[in-house]
């Protein structure tokens, strides 16, 4: 008979085995095997068996990471000075490339995508990036997208957050949309000035082959002015008149 001793060692032992051979691996995670030290497949989803001491297993998840980036100074094409923050979107498309090519993918995924975003807005003005965010998140996802396909990531999105202007900067931009604005009332004003100029000059060529019609014209005038509860003395004078004074 064995000893309540061996028994219980021949138990630990058992399950050492078994926690060292026996791996579960949920349907968005995969398997990087190494046997002895060498890359020999990547397995998953569902039950996977390993040699104990002998194969090794790193787990990948296949899920879609967000990844916030923290707000960064970046100085525009017109030496502006702006801090921006973005999100990123990316997950594992090659669990093999994600582990044994880069030491740690997010970190790594991280870092460039903050230095991929003052890059990329450094070559655009500020105007650029208020008004371009599509374009700019398209770019920053492309030069994203191409630099980690060698560690097996994926970019998927990239939006732009939040762009900070200093005070002086937001009251400059004020300004200039107040001074914006007064341009296009003047402009707005002046081409009305302009077509109702030339309605009066039709107007003129129409009633100038009738004198009868001009004159009742001013008399039409003359009776709205006086139809007014106004103080104001209106006093006819003859257009005929004046065209010999």
């Amino acid at each position: 008979m064995f000893s309540a001793a061996t028994v219980a060692i021949v138990a630990i032992i058992v399950v050492s085995v078994l926690y060292a051979a026996v791996r579960l691996l949920r349907e968005y995670e995969r398997g990087v095997v190494f046997t002895l030290g060498r890359y020999t497949g990547t397995k998953g989803p569902g039950l996977i068996l390993l040699v104990p001491f002998a194969q090794q297993m790193v787990r990948v998840d296949l899920r879609v990471v967000v990844d916030e980036v923290p707000p960064q100074d970046v100085i525009s094409r017109d030496n502006v000075s702006v801090k921006v923050n973005a999100v990123i979107y990316f997950r594992v498309v090659d669990a093999e490339r994600a582990i044994i090519q880069v030491n740690n993918y997010l970190a790594a995924t991280s870092q460039l995508a903050q230095t991929t975003l003052r890059w990329v807005l450094g070559k655009h003005d500020l105007d650029s990036m208020l008004a371009e965010r599509d374009k700019l998140n398209a770019d920053i996802q492309d030069v994203l997208d191409k630099q980690t396909e060698a560690w097996g990531i994926k970019v998927s999105n990239v939006e732009i957050k939040r762009i900070d202007l200093n005070e002086n900067m937001v009251r400059a931009i004020a300004r200039q949309a107040e001074a914006e604005r007064t341009r296009r009332a003047k402009i707005i004003n002046a081409e009305g000035e302009q077509q109702a100029a030339q309605k009066l000059v039709d107007a003129a060529r129409i009633l100038e082959p009738v004198p009868q019609a001009m004159q009742l014209r001013y008399l039409a005038t003359l009776f709205d002015i006086a139809s007014e509860r106004s103080s104001t003395i209106v006093f006819p004078f003859p257009i005929d008149l004046m065209k010999h004074l």
